[in-house]
């Protein structure tokens, strides 16, 4: 399979990220805590540095966004925005639900995603244009049309929970045919793989979810915040759908402009 350039360096550094990762999930690693009172370990800071090392090493003029590093030039014409582990609270804990996110932004547009988790052995990945792919082989959303019909799939809901726009997801999954909570990389995967039809999540950043963003699009789907707006930077919260049918009733159920 032919590869950009820009992919070839993806799957490099998630190689390079996924041998840090895998040595210390094996040896196990010590816990501090960032000023978020979030958990960073030296996993988390030495996969972010193999990435960086060989995004630098091939496009010295490319921005970056790390995690643990946070941003260097990020108003570049390309740019970068990594988490090298996201679901680190799993990764200490060992619980294998944490993947590595590599996305590249181009002018403020996302054109590619590579979403690594290697304790599942899944890898997917996409580009602009391209279409979607988990493990070499191409992915495409399910025709579901219905939310009567439609597996929904929630993550993070805290914010949601405890404003007054509760009761408003209330409905919609009492309209929709099932209810999972599969959370984090793995129900974007399923929803780009057609096993599901819709996620809905709140206090996210746009490094968990921008790789997972343009590989749902490019499997057919369609990713926006709860507003329905483009994801950016500053996104929060997420309403994916494997189509704009099922996206359109879902946000005609959630008829307002964010999580908070």
């Amino acid at each position: 399979m032919t590869q950009s350039p820009f992919l070839a360096a993806a799957h490099a550094a998630a190689d390079a990220a996924e041998a840090v990762i895998l040595h210390y999930y094996e040896a196990g690693v010590d816990i501090e805590l960032k000023a978020d009172a979030t958990p960073v370990t030296r996993a988390d800071v030495e996969s972010e540095q193999a990435i960086r090392g060989i995004i630098r090493e091939r496009f010295p003029d490319h921005g970056f966004f790390g995690e643990e590093t946070g941003r260097q030039d990020i108003d570049a014409e390309y740019v970068w925005l990594i988490d090298p582990i996201d679901g680190t609270k799993s990764f200490v804990r060992r619980y294998p639900f944490f993947s590595t996110q590599i996305a590249l932004m181009h002018r403020g547009e996302l054109v590619l995603g590579l979403s690594n988790a290697p304790l599942f052995g899944e890898r997917a990945w996409a580009e602009a244009g391209q279409g979607a792919f988990m493990n070499d082989q191409r992915i495409a959303v399910a025709p579901t049309l219905d939310l009567q019909e439609a597996t929904l799939s929630t993550g993070n809901l805290k914010s949601i929970a405890e404003s007054t726009r509760w009761p408003d997801l209330g409905a919609l999954v009492a309209r929709v045919n099932r209810v999972r909570g599969y959370g984090d990389f793995y129900h974007y995967h399923l929803l780009a793989s057609g096993c599901i039809d819709l996620v809905v999540e709140s206090d996210v950043n746009i490094l968990d979810i921008a790789a997972l963003a343009v590989i749902v699009r490019e499997a057919g789907g369609v990713f926006t915040d709860l507003a329905g707006g483009e994801p950016g930077l500053d996104t929060r919260d997420v309403l994916a759908a494997a189509n704009p049918t099922l996206h359109g009733a879902a946000r005609a159920m959630l008829p307002w402009g964010g999580a908070g």
